[in-house]
């Protein structure tokens, strides 16, 4: 791959360079959530769920939708989540 394909590539593979979004991801692959929600699950402070889920949605990678007051997020298609179990997969986990 060349120009921007290559840079779409790296930086869809840099999503599961962070602990914490590969985390967030494993998560919304079984349900959306709330940033609350997801500090809780993770053992994470808001902060930092916020700013990870800021750069999964900047990636094109999760979505929200507002209810309220309340936020919900998503991925926004399952192919995120099948790359992560290939990548478990790959490691014979």
């Amino acid at each position: 791959p060349q120009g921007d394909i290559l840079e779409g590539v790296v930086c869809f593979f840099s999503v599961f360079s962070d602990y914490t979004r590969v985390k967030i991801i494993s998560a919304l692959a079984i349900s959306e959530m709330c940033v609350t929600d997801l500090a809780r699950i993770l053992n994470a402070n808001q902060t930092t769920v916020s700013h990870q889920l800021r750069f999964l949605k900047s990636a094109g990678m999760v979505k929200s939708v507002r209810q309220g007051k309340i936020v919900f997020y998503s991925l926004t298609d399952e192919s995120i989540n099948d790359v992560l179990l290939k990548g478990i997969e790959f490691l014979g986990c």
